[in-house]
């Protein structure tokens, strides 16, 4: 080894400035590398330069017993493989220990939806003041085009097109896509934009705070829950919930699974397919309920 390993606060400096890493990134990070500094005198080794394939698939199967899912491991294997590639740079390293060995599969956890009585004691209340008629809208359309909650705080008024019931959307990426404005949700957005000529608003913005200003992403969640809770939910309801809720529902009613993935703007259609599991699993609960040959005899 003709050169010192970097520290992990210099790999995370380094991340910070060469790549742009977001706090959250590297607070995972530096999690996960003090996480296998410490178990490295289980492994016997003494740095993290130091651990050979071996060792790191020894790492792998005792976080997987210790019960550490396998989405951690993974985000684990990703931080090492960065750090190594920093040490490689650097001339610590000649190879990455890492390569090629791969997290355990964790069983997908299925999105969380709602059901049609449920969205419609949500989405019916009495907007009695611009506010409320504002958050309508929001939840409206967010149940309607099946945004992210970026998205929809993102939206400026040249976005919607009422006259053709649509949204022009930018999503992850930067990708724009076009999406569908269900009726009730364009007759939402038309009372609010009446009612939004008459505030001192931001130029752009759809959705606006009391101050005029574009509404934070925050803002939309706590008005969620405050409509939630005013009309009886007894769950926790959040934005993303109400995108879950569009893509069940669409599938359920049409089992086109390639509009649905265009709707929701996923770029590969495997993460649309979880959606479908959501749908089996209502459909094998009719099933039990109702098939002669399902139901279990008594006795």
């Amino acid at each position: 080894m003709s050169a010192a390993a970097p520290t992990v606060d210099a790999f995370l400096a380094a991340l910070a400035h060469q790549r742009r890493a977001s706090p959250h990134t590297l607070s995972a990070y530096r999690r996960d590398l003090e996480r296998c500094t410490r178990l490295l005198p289980l492994l016997g080794a003494g740095t993290l330069v130091e651990l050979t394939p071996a060792q790191i698939r020894r790492l792998v199967s005792h976080l997987a017993r210790d019960g550490l899912s396998g989405r951690s491991i993974a985000r684990l294997l990703a931080a090492l493989r960065a750090y190594y590639r920093l040490a490689i740079d650097h001339g610590a390293l000649a190879s990455d220990p890492a390569a090629g060995i791969t997290a355990p599969k964790s069983p997908r956890r299925l999105p969380a939806t709602l059901d049609v009585d449920h969205l419609a004691r949500l989405l019916d209340f009495a907007a009695e003041d611009p506010l409320a008629r504002r958050d309508r809208a929001m939840f409206e359309v967010l149940y309607s085009s099946g945004l992210r909650l970026a998205e929809l705080v993102a939206l400026d008024c040249g976005d919607v097109d009422l006259a053709d019931a649509s949204a022009r959307v930018t999503g992850k990426g930067r990708k724009t896509r076009i999406v569908p404005v269900g009726a009730r949700a364009c007759a939402a957005l038309a009372d609010w934009l009446v009612l939004r000529r008459t505030l001192t608003a931001e130029p752009a913005a759809l959705f606006v705070n009391r101050r005029g200003g574009r509404l934070s992403a925050r803002a939309v969640q706590q008005r969620l829950r405050h409509w939630a809770d005013r009309q009886g939910i007894d769950r926790r309801v959040y934005p993303h919930l109400l995108r879950h809720s569009c893509a069940g529902h669409l599938l359920e009613s049409s089992g086109d699974l390639r509009a649905v993935q265009e709707l929701l703007g996923h770029a590969s259609i495997a993460t649309t397919q979880v959606y479908t599991q959501v749908d089996f699993q209502y459909l094998a609960r009719v099933y039990d309920a109702a098939h002669p040959r399902a139901r279990r005899r008594s006795g």
